[in-house]
């Protein structure tokens, strides 16, 4: 997410504390819910499914899309995985299991302020990326790439396709993006630019959020001595959240 795209709205010390602990609340439920959906839809992503005999199983059985999928994989790791994380770009086949389970990490973005050497870290309490579970999540890759973890080269690459293998899941497989659609997460591929654009499934929930002054998102990060900031959740825009279900029909009438 670009930084300008973020609603900005002017705050006092009192306003703050007040929204931070309701958007504590609210992140708390909308990450219990999500991980509940996750937990629910688990055996509709399969990756082996969609990759067959490419992907370690008791079954390795062959699946018609199989070949274009394990292609598709395969042009989209090769894309990102020099850079930044120094990895050979063929895959070799069989690939190692592919969990059955999902991770849903918070979405992370820099927060460039003029004057600040450093950008600051924003954290979204709507919006998730999700993969597939593995030993090397979100937040390790990064730590590697920073070098403030060793690197790890087959975690990472377990890792990278971790991520890739879910964006090309629901390209073959739309209807499962769809249930999510329908559960009200609004589900995008993105790319991340830390990560040598690294291509990742979104979640976002249906609720606005803002950031406030740069000011303001400095003295907080000062006096908590961490480059670290959380979008706070408008509560209005919980009286906003739309329903789509009704709104199609309703277009169908019109």
């Amino acid at each position: 997410m670009s930084p300008d795209a973020i609603a900005r709205k002017n705050l006092d010390n009192a306003e703050f504390v007040q929204l931070r602990r309701a958007t504590d609340k609210l992140a708390a439920s909308l990450n219990k819910r999500l991980s509940g959906h996750l937990e629910v839809l688990k055996s509709l992503f399969i990756a082996r499914a969609l990759l067959g005999s490419y992907v370690k199983s008791a079954s390795m059985e062959d699946v018609p899309v199989s070949d274009k999928a394990f292609a598709d994989l395969q042009e989209r790791y090769a894309a990102v995985c020099e850079k930044p994380f120094g990895l050979p770009r063929k895959l070799q086949p069989p690939l190692a299991p592919i969990s059955t389970q999902l991770d849903a990490s918070p979405f992370q973005y820099p927060l460039a302020i003029p004057g600040e050497a450093k950008p600051i870290v924003v954290t979204s309490p709507t919006r998730w990326v999700l993969s597939y579970r593995g030993e090397c999540p979100l937040s390790r890759l990064r730590s590697m790439v920073a070098g403030t973890e060793t690197r790890v080269p087959d975690e990472m690459r377990q890792g990278l396709v971790n991520h890739i293998a879910l964006v090309v899941f629901l390209k073959y497989f739309p209807a499962v993006g769809q249930l999510l659609s329908d559960l009200r997460y609004r589900v995008e591929v993105e790319s991340l630019p830390d990560l040598g654009g690294l291509p990742v499934v979104t979640a976002t929930a249906p609720l606005s959020t803002f950031l406030p002054a740069n000011d303001f998102i400095l003295q907080v990060t000062q006096l908590s001595g961490i480059a670290a900031f959380q979008e706070i959740i408008d509560r209005e825009a919980i009286e906003r959240i739309p329903d789509l279900l009704k709104d199609s029909l309703r277009d169908l009438l019109s």
